[in-house]
């Protein structure tokens, strides 16, 4: 102790150098952690630098900024995403959130609305078409649990039915949907279909089948109505056939050779169509008539020269050659005028059955 008194000023100094280097030290210490976690940063980056600069496409360099226009594309990206959910605007369902009460007033008003639109538009119904929900039109009371869907079905149904009758269709034939309740399984067969709802990552399939008579603008207005429509319908497949047509050989008498008739897609055994039978015969005495050969024509001289015509013949088919210059032609449903004669159509319209298979396609909602 006396030594310590008597060299206190160094004791002192001396303990303030020991304080000063400890925390010396921990600077030194402390600094190298963070050189060492500094390194690891700059290796990390450069690393990332290195990978950036070997990828394709190239992020870019100087003036080129590709990580730049990356992100303006996902703008566009995102503005046209936009654009195209309004094309799938939702069918609201009628009614919503529906009591067993709330659904049959609907449900008949509905119906009775439609079937005012067709009238007004000459669109020919069934007798007594209820679109498809005669199984539910008279009741008060439904299964458990079908409701919402039904009453889904029932917007769906009319958005299609509204399109059909903005087109002037000719007549409709079946509006066809899935089964959705217990109480389908006793309707009609011809208002249903055996698909069912698909669903997918993104949205839920819901198919329909229409059938109807019309002629082709009332066709192309159909499908420009599914096309506009704000809501998504797809039509996924498009049947046309005329609506009845009898085939004719030309070598046969003028009568059938194949009759095809066209039932309802709904029927379940399709009327295959026949072939008749030739003889040799026949053909003959058709080749003969066709092409005018062994017959005299009234006035004329045996063995004369004969010019080709385009009169027809007995057998009612044209004579084979060219008609002669002032002789009019006619065509059917075409009339001449002067002696230049008329013009053949082009096309004969004549009335198609279509069968369209539509999809109702509604988006699920974001996770």
């Amino acid at each position: 102790m006396d030594w310590i008194k008597r060299n206190l000023i160094l004791v002192i100094g001396g303990l303030v150098a020991l304080g000063l280097i400890v925390v010396a030290t921990l600077y030194t210490l402390g600094a190298m952690r963070n050189n060492a976690t500094a390194r690891e940063n700059l290796e990390s980056a450069y690393n990332e630098y290195r990978r950036l600069n070997t990828l394709n496409p190239h992020p870019g360099y100087g003036k080129v900024d590709n990580i730049k226009v990356a992100r303006e594309q996902e703008r566009e990206l995102r503005a046209f995403l936009g654009q195209v959910t309004e094309r799938f605007t939702p069918i609201a369902p009628i009614p919503a959130n529906p009591t067993p009460q709330e659904y049959a007033d609907a449900l008949r008003r509905t119906i009775d609305q439609l079937q005012r639109d067709a009238t007004n538009q000459s669109v020919v119904l069934p007798p007594r078409y209820n679109y498809s929900f005669e199984a539910q039109r008279q009741r008060v009371t439904f299964a458990e649990g079908s409701l919402p869907r039904l009453a889904v079905q029932l917007g769906e149904v009319k958005v299609i039915a509204d399109i059909l009758n903005a087109a002037r269709i000719n007549s409709l034939e079946s509006i066809r949907r899935e089964r959705v309740s217990v109480d389908d399984q006793a309707g009609s067969p011809g208002d249903y279909l055996t698909g069912t709802t698909v669903t997918n990552d993104l949205a839920l399939l819901t198919p329909y089948e229409v059938n109807f008579l019309a002629f082709s603008p009332e066709l192309a207005a159909v499908l420009s109505g599914f096309a506009n429509s704000p809501h998504a319908l797809v039509v996924k497949v498009v049947n046309v056939q005329p609506a009845g047509v009898a085939v004719v050989d030309p070598l046969l008498t003028g009568q059938p050779l194949m009759e095809t008739r066209y039932v309802n897609p709904i029927s379940p055994a399709p009327i295959q169509p026949q072939p008749r039978a030739m003889d040799e015969a026949a053909m003959s005495r058709q080749f003969r008539d066709r092409y005018g050969i062994g017959r005299e024509r009234p006035g004329e001289r045996p063995g004369a020269e004969r010019p080709p015509s385009g009169l027809r013949s007995p057998g009612g088919y044209p004579q084979p050659g060219f008609p002669q210059p002032g002789v009019p032609t006619f065509s059917p449903g075409v009339a001449a005028t002067g002696a230049r004669g008329g013009l053949r159509p082009a096309m004969d319209e004549q009335q198609l059955r279509v069968t369209l298979m539509v999809q109702v396609v509604k988006l699920l909602p974001k996770k």
